[in-house]
C-alpha cells in the first residue's frame, strides 16, 4: 500500500462512532509492518486509534527503540489526525505522559513546550527551513492538547489535498533524519543546561568492571595469541537489522546464518566461502562514518580469527540504509560487498547480488 493511500484512507473513513474493529482501526494497525518500507531498517512503526475506546486522535508514529519503546515517552515521529479528520500533522513530537503525569496537566504541558522550545531553537536551520512549531488538531480532549505542546516541529497536510507520493515518502524520511538529529541536540542541551531537559533517558545496561591496573610484563620472546572476545553494548535498532537480515538468508536463499559467533554479528557459508557479515548504522545520515566502521571491523576480525583461513572467507558490511554510490565502489574496490534494506527487500552491491546474498 502507498503512503499517501495509508493516511488518506484513515483519514477519510475513521469514525469512534465504528468502535475498535472499523476498518480504519485495522488500518491504524497494520502501519506497523506498512511503514517499515519508508524508514531505515531498526526504527519501529505502530500505529493506534486508541485502547478500549476509540481515540478522537488516532496516530502512526516511528520510534527508535534506543530512545524509547511507545508513545508515552521520549521523542518519536507521528503522524497525528486532527479530531475532525480534515488534517493530518506530521510531527516530531515527545512522550507526553511522563511529563504530565509527574508535574501535573498545567505544569507538564509547559514542561513539555519548554523542551520543545529549546530542541527547536538548537537545531541546525537547514533542517526547520519551512517546518512548524505548532499544531492545531481540533480538539477539546486533554491528551491531543498534550500532544500540541509537545511538538517540537511539524508539517500539515489536507486530508482532502495530500501531496503525491513521492513528496509524502521524502517528508517522512525528512522528519527521521530530523529525529536523528534532534536526539543528539536534545543531549547537548542536557549536558550544557540541564534544567532545560526534563524528560529521562534509558540508562544503558552497565559494562563489566575492569579489574584494577596490574602491571606484569610477560617474557619478551615470540609468541602466538588468540584475540579474546570482548563485551560489545549493541543497540536494540542494531540487534533489529541482525534479526531481520537473518530471516531474509534463511527465508528467502534457505541459508544457515550463525549468530553465536561474538564478537562477530553473524556469519553464513555459501557453497564452501564463509561470509563474515559485519552490521553497522548509518547515523544522522552519515554514510562514511557506517562505511569506515564496517571495514575496520571487517578486517580486523578477518585477520585475528582466521589466521589461517583467509582464502576461504569473504567479507559483506549490511547496513540499515542506502549508503551511496560512491561508498558502495569504495567498498568494492576493498573486497566487501554492501547490503542495505531498500523499501521490504534487501539490495545490495555486485558482489552482495552475485553470491545470492541480496
Amino acid at each position: 500500500m502507498q503512503l499517501r493511500d495509508l493516511i488518506e484512507t484513515i483519514g477519510q473513513s475513521y469514525d469512534r462512532s465504528q468502535g475498535m474493529s472499523s476498518p480504519a482501526q485495522r488500518l491504524l494497525r497494520s502501519a506497523q509492518t506498512e511503514l517499515l518500507q519508508w524508514v531505515p531498517a531498526g526504527y519501529r512503526p505502530e500505529g493506534s486509534g486508541g485502547r478500549g475506546a476509540a481515540a478522537f486522535v488516532p496516530w502512526i508514529a516511528v520510534f527508535d527503540p534506543d530512545e524509547t519503546d511507545g508513545a508515552r515517552h521520549g521523542m518519536y515521529v507521528v503522524y497525528l489526525f486532527a479530531e475532525d479528520m480534515q488534517t493530518v500533522a506530521l510531527s516530531l513530537n515527545q512522550g507526553v505522559t511522563e511529563l504530565v503525569e509527574r508535574f501535573k496537566t498545567s505544569e507538564g504541558r509547559q514542561r513539555l513546550k519548554s523542551q520543545a522550545d529549546a530542541i527547536r531553537a538548537a537545531l541546525p536551520a537547514s533542517m526547520s527551513s519551512g517546518l512548524d512549531p505548532d499544531i492545531d488538531l481540533k480538539s477539546r480532549a486533554a491528551l491531543p492538547i498534550h500532544y500540541e505542546y509537545g511538538n517540537i516541529l511539524a508539517t500539515t497536510y489536507k486530508i482532502s489535498t495530500l501531496p503525491d507520493e513521492s513528496t509524502m515518502v521524502a517528508d517522512l524520511r525528512r522528519f527521521v533524519r530530523l529525529y536523528q538529529e534532534a536526539l543528539s541536540v536534545r543531549e547537548t542541551i542536557r549536558q550544557t543546561t540541564p534544567d532545560k531537559i526534563i524528560t529521562t533517558i534509558k540508562q544503558p545496561a552497565s559494562p563489566p568492571k575492569n579489574k584494577p591496573a596490574d602491571f606484569k610484563p610477560k617474557s619478551d620472546a615470540d609468541y602466538v595469541t588468540n584475540v579474546a572476545a570482548h563485551t560489545q553494548v549493541k543497540s536494540r535498532k542494531h540487534e533489529t537489522v541482525v534479526r531481520d537480515y537473518g530471516n531474509f538468508l534463511r527465508e528467502k536463499r534457505g541459508l544457515q546464518p550463525n549468530t553465536q559467533v561474538h564478537p562477530r554479528d553473524m556469519t553464513v557459508l555459501v557453497g564452501a566461502t564463509e561470509w563474515l557479515i559485519e552490521v553497522k548504522m548509518v547515523r544522522r545520515g552519515n554514510a562514511v562514518a557506517a562505511v569506515r566502521e564496517a571495514l575496520g571491523q571487517l578486517l580486523f576480525y578477518r585477520h585475528f580469527l582466521y589466521p589461517n583461513g583467509h582464502h576461504h572467507v569473504s567479507m559483506v558490511a549490511v547496513f540499515n540504509e542506502d549508503i551511496g554510490q560512491a561508498c558502495v565502489d569504495f567498498l568494492e574496490n576493498q573486497s566487501v560487498a554492501s547490503i542495505w534494506r531498500n523499501g521490504s527487500n534487501w539490495t545490495g552491491s555486485p558482489s552482495a547480488i552475485a553470491a545470492n546474498l541480496c
